[in-house]
């Protein structure tokens, strides 16, 4: 079947990456030794039938998200991510937008942290990536929700429980936040996007931006109401990757505790219903 460049390199680093380096299970039969559609799908959370018609050359103009998650799936370096760009027809990301690359260093401590609810965010708070453990404490968002302020503003909110104070400090430090990249990122165009929408839908965000109160966002003890396992109190730690300005959530809980045999309880049962 006909296909593009672009088509034959997905194929091409699909079947070099093995399912252990991403983390997915090696058993069962195998034709080849790289990465199933179905599994790069999931990786990337794109469709199987979209990555297909990449790869068959049906699908031409993918977008640069798209383009950033099969990047990310695929664990590729600085050089393969820009020549991926450069073959979906589109411009390598510069300085002066939101970098949505994961290096590989930070790719193989989430890989190991199985055990541990952990996700990625960009310098927006938009979520790049999270392993399985946190979809299942979190849940899975999707589109706008992806973005960590947006929830907070604009969605019926999260599982974490909050009291009035602690959800207006909050969206405080979101806002200021918020700002603060936008003044280092004064061109990147989903950015832009994302503080306008928040602006016009939101008129305590617009406050907030109006006074420009600069305040910090440490991390802190939350509690999760989770549906199946109930309520899950974890310690809340963000670590700031700087040379790309990215989020690392991750959460921990006290050993020997009923949270964290909630925790692990949530690790065996995933996002499966403990109701059936």
């Amino acid at each position: 079947m006909a296909t593009t460049e672009l088509g034959v390199a997905l194929r091409r680093w699909r079947d070099q990456i093995t399912p252990d380096a991403v983390g997915l299970p090696t058993g069962g039969h195998r034709r080849a030794t790289g990465l199933r559609r179905e599994e790069l799908a999931q990786l990337a959370g794109i469709s199987v039938d979209y990555i297909t018609r990449l790869e068959q050359g049906r699908a031409t103009n993918p977008s640069a998200q798209v383009v950033d998650a099969l990047a990310r799936a695929l664990r590729l370096p600085t050089d393969a991510r820009a020549l991926l760009f450069e073959l979906a027809g589109l411009a390598v990301p510069g300085p002066g937008t939101i970098s949505a690359y994961i290096t590989p260093g930070v790719q193989r401590m989430l890989d190991r942290l199985t055990n541990t609810p952990v996700a990625v965010f960009d310098a927006a708070w938009t979520q790049l990536t999270a392993n399985a453990l946190y979809t299942a404490l979190m849940g899975e968002w999707h589109g706008d929700e992806l973005n960590a302020v947006w929830r907070n503003f604009l969605s019926n909110g999260t599982r974490v429980r909050h009291t009035p104070d602690s959800l207006g400090n909050l969206r405080a430090q979101q806002a200021a936040y918020l700002r603060a990249t936008a003044s280092r990122y004064p061109a990147d165009p989903r950015l832009q996007h994302l503080i306008t929408t928040l602006r016009t839908r939101s008129p305590l965000f617009e406050q907030l931006w109006e006074s420009g109160t600069a305040t910090a966002q440490p991390g802190a003890q939350k509690t999760i109401d989770h549906p199946q396992v109930g309520a899950i109190t974890l310690d809340c730690d963000i670590l700031h990757v700087t040379g790309n300005d990215l989020h690392i959530m991750i959460y921990t809980a006290e050993p020997g505790t009923e949270d964290a045999e909630r925790l692990a309880l949530l690790s065996v049962v995933g996002t499966q219903s403990l109701v059936g």
